[in-house]
């Protein structure tokens, strides 16, 4: 078989020009296309794994800021929950201390009440008594209450020490004022002579005496000077009495009771 060169040399060229218009025309745009396809793929894999990422950062972030809003929230509540308590603790204490205030001032308003009703009874009692005394000194001596009063006075300024003598001589020197003599009654001329006779034979000739009547000293006849003051008093007498009763209602058992102590406690059967 002849081979017919010009065909074949013919062929080859048409299939050359083929190829060249293929790949001219038509492979390299599907190359191109592809290349672009792949870039454009690659770009949008390349944006979602940014996307990803910022994502997981965003993530994290939240779960961060969850985190430290949980910590502050614990820490808000433990804050809120302690002072809560604190503010409780002041409240109680400070209705603790406004109910022992409260306590305080009523004891206090009792003690006070039972001072004022006591002081009322022992100036009644002095009162009596000083009525009682009056009246048997009176009856069986013959003389006044008053009298009486003035001589013991007198007897207790003539038995005192030579050192009260000399501490109560210096009073009277040097006192800016009258010695001044304090009575329930209006002590009679003859007393007061008596009783000046008394200061300048024990004392000094110069002292001089200022009486005043006191209807509120019910117990008694004092003589002040210089701020020392010799008394002789019903009311020694009376609290004399009154610890002799004291001491004897402690010795069969049973408490007395007074404003300034504490309160008597019931007997247990």
């Amino acid at each position: 078989m002849l081979i017919d060169w010009f065909t074949v040399g013919a062929q080859a060229l048409n299939f050359i020009i083929l190829v060249w218009l293929l790949k001219r025309f038509l492979y390299q745009p599907i190359l191109t296309a592809i290349d672009a396809r792949e870039k454009k793929i690659a770009a949008e894999l390349a944006d979602a794994d940014a996307k990803r990422t910022q994502a997981q950062r965003e993530r994290d972030e939240f779960e961060h800021k969850n985190r430290e809003f949980d910590q502050q929230r614990a820490a808000l509540l433990t804050r809120a929950t302690e002072e809560a308590r604190t503010e409780r603790q002041r409240l109680l204490e400070h209705a603790r201390r406004e109910a022992e205030a409260l306590g305080a001032k009523r004891r206090e308003a009792l003690r006070a009440d039972a001072k004022a009703i006591n002081q009322a009874i022992a100036q009644r009692i002095q009162q009596e008594v000083f009525e009682i005394v009056r009246k048997a000194l009176s009856d069986l001596a013959g003389e006044s209450l008053e009298e009486r009063m003035c001589e013991a006075l007198i007897r207790r300024l003539r038995m005192m020490d030579d050192k009260a003598r000399e501490n109560l001589r210096a009073l009277f020197k040097f006192a800016a004022e009258p010695a001044l003599v304090r009575s329930a009654f209006d002590l009679p001329a003859a007393q007061r002579a008596a009783l000046q006779n008394c200061l300048n034979e024990n004392f000094s000739s110069e002292v001089h005496i200022r009486f005043e009547t006191t209807p509120s000293l019910v117990s008694g006849i004092e003589l002040t000077t210089g701020g020392q003051k010799i008394a002789w008093t019903i009311a020694d007498y009376v609290s004399s009495l009154e610890k002799s009763v004291v001491g004897l209602l402690k010795e069969t058992g049973i408490a007395a009771h007074r404003p300034d102590g504490p309160k008597p406690e019931a007997k247990r059967r």
